[in-house]
């Protein structure tokens, strides 16, 4: 089960440099120290911040990923979304995720 943190909320002062310091209930909570990397992703108005060697704690997610990365990475299977799936993801674009909200409908992977 994903560790989750909710009802952690601090704030940090970005300096003229473009730095900020991560706060240290946000630090403990990532589990990082000095010298370790985070990662940042933007999805809409909202930062995410990971640990930049987390790995993916769903062993068949991970696995799989990994295998995803070798095929990008070599140029194999390869191929154009479909045009339908594409449209569906530039329509969702900026919306919020539920990700824990059911999936309606058939799923084919």
């Amino acid at each position: 089960m994903p560790r989750t943190h909710a009802g952690i909320h601090e704030h940090a002062t970005l300096t003229s440099k473009g730095q900020i310091t991560l706060p240290k209930a946000i630090r403990q909570a990532l589990g990082v120290n000095v010298g370790e990397k985070v990662s940042f992703e933007l999805r809409g108005n909202d930062v995410i911040v990971t640990r930049a060697d987390a790995e993916h704690e769903d062993p068949a997610i991970g696995a799989f990923l990994q295998m995803l990365e070798k095929d990008i990475s070599r140029g194999k299977h390869l191929g154009k979304l479909p045009d339908e799936l594409a449209a569906a993801m530039l329509a969702n674009l900026g919306r919020p995720a539920d990700f824990d909200k059911d999936i309606e409908g058939e799923v084919a992977i």
